[in-house]
């Protein structure tokens, strides 16, 4: 797993460009709790969804 998702840090789907910008919540293993702008929050594994980092500073928001 990518060591800049951790909580705090903002991430894109990769596939979901609908859902916006995300702010990862929690990380257990491979599961990340991700609050998405236009879908809340996703439980996404990340043996499956490799999520894009964007920031790890909420005040970068676009």
């Amino acid at each position: 797993m990518d060591p800049f998702i951790e909580p705090g840090a903002l991430v894109r789907h990769p596939d979901r460009d609908d859902w916006g910008l995300g702010q990862v919540q929690s990380v257990t293993g491979r599961r990340v709790t991700v609050n998405f702008d236009h879908a809340g929050k996703q439980a996404i594994d990340t043996s499956v969804v490799t999520l894009v980092f964007v920031a790890d500073d909420p005040g970068a928001r676009r």
